[in-house]
């Protein structure tokens, strides 16, 4: 892993990471599927919580008195301008695009999201360096957890800047964990379309707010991560695989609608059930094949990163 203010050099490097930026910002803007569990599969999930982690109390001092350059000495700002471009990008760019998709074809996009967290999972599964009574503790909970938290019904919630700003703490947290999804829990908050139609209408004073709280948890959060990830990493790492796990509920492409709402003109799904298809059509044929496909991606991901991981190990 490249240290604080070593990041990308090279023009190659940048855009790199700024792919992997727009592939975890593709993710984050879909209810049940978390950019985390993509920044997992890309292997560049602990550098991105040790670099966030990095703007700490001291760089801020430093940066406060207008020593630029000492505070970006001690925050790996080059790595977190890149990714955060990509998925900004990404999030700017796919608003409307991937509700859309959503919309007309749900089952083939949860079938790609299915097959890549669960082969994701089996990655995770071998970076847990040893299973113990703690390991499968946490194991249990994050699935648990995940698989409660995805079955929950959206409500209606006020437009308050107030509550926008915590949206904006609970919603990046949920954003970073693999298995929780920041889009889901924004959904839960009644607040997903809400702040898409805001990024497309060019709401700035919303997308401020919602931006500011995003960065108060973020900057909070990060430290937990970082301090479980150093003293408890297997038992971490198990947790988030169980969070994946139990997420999978909510990416099942075959789905019976119970329930629905309709609210600001739109319809809301309240309450679903996972299904196993009557028959199988052309639908149901292309979930089953981009689900494979999904699987195959994070496959040869994971089998090209191999490599680089056997070496740092050395």
């Amino acid at each position: 892993m490249e240290r604080n203010g070593q990041g990308p050099n090279d023009l190659k490097s940048a855009l790199a990471i700024a792919a992997k930026g727009f592939c975890m910002g593709t993710a984050d803007v879909i209810p049940g599927v978390s950019g985390g569990t993509v920044a997992l599969i890309l292997g560049i999930y602990e550098r991105l919580v040790l670099a966030i982690a990095s703007i700490d109390a001291i760089a801020l001092k430093t940066l406060a008195k207008l020593d630029i350059r000492g505070a970006l000495a001690r925050i790996d700002w080059r790595f977190l301008v890149c990714l955060f471009a990509g998925i900004g990008l990404a999030i700017l760019s796919l608003a409307r695009i991937m509700p859309r998709l959503l919309d007309q074809y749900p089952a083939q996009i949860r079938g790609l999201f299915f097959g890549l967290i669960l082969a994701s999972a089996f990655v995770v599964v071998r970076m847990v360096e040893k299973w113990n009574g703690g390991s499968f503790v946490a194991l249990l909970g994050g699935t648990v957890i995940a698989y409660r938290v995805v079955g929950l019904i959206p409500v209606q919630t006020p437009n308050h800047l107030a509550f926008i700003f915590l949206c904006g703490v609970v919603g990046i947290s949920a954003m970073i964990l693999p298995g929780l999804s920041g889009a889901f829990i924004l959904l839960i908050l009644g607040k997903w379309k809400y702040l898409l139609e805001s990024i497309h209408e060019r709401d700035f004073l919303v997308i401020l707010v919602f931006g500011a709280g995003c960065a108060v948890g973020l900057l909070s959060f990060v430290r937990l991560l970082r301090f479980l990830l150093q003293r408890y990493h297997g038992a971490t790492l198990a947790g988030m695989l169980g969070l994946m796990i139990g997420s999978l509920r909510k990416v099942w492409p075959f789905k019976e609608t119970l329930e629905t709402m309709v609210i600001r003109g739109k319809t809301f799904v309240l309450a679903e059930a996972n299904i196993l298809p009557s028959s199988m059509g052309g639908p149901e044929w292309m979930a089953l094949g981009l689900c494979l496909a999904g699987i195959g991606v994070v496959l040869a991901l994971e089998w090209t990163a191999r490599p680089g991981q056997e070496k740092r190990r050395k």
